[in-house]
């Protein structure tokens, strides 16, 4: 049993109990439930639900907690202009488990 769903402007293949991180999503707590409803694929092993543009299931998951990604730096640079500039960036992120697959009408 998977889905894939979108948040953040990505797609995730999840399955019951996989463990992900997404772009940070803010208004949420460690240890607060989440419901995703963007989903776009689920398969129950027997058949697959393609959406248009989404299905009728909602992914259950729990936040784990906010973390940072790594940091990447990046130079501008011109030659002989007496120019040069260095800056980074840290992605923030959230960390979820998938915890069920809940289906909604047929």
């Amino acid at each position: 049993m998977y889905a894939v769903i979108r948040t953040g402007s990505k797609q995730y293949r999840v399955e019951p109990g996989h463990e992900l991180l997404v772009e940070k999503l803010d208004g949420i707590e460690a240890g607060q439930p989440l419901a995703i409803s963007d989903v776009l694929l689920y398969s129950d092993g027997q058949s697959v639900a393609v959406g248009t543009p989404v299905v009728a299931v909602t992914v259950h998951c729990t936040c784990v907690g906010h973390e940072k990604g790594d940091k990447l730096k990046t130079t501008k640079y011109r030659r002989r202009k007496n120019y040069k500039r260095v800056y980074g960036h840290r992605q923030q992120y959230t960390r979820i488990v998938v915890d069920k697959f809940e289906r909604k009408g047929n």
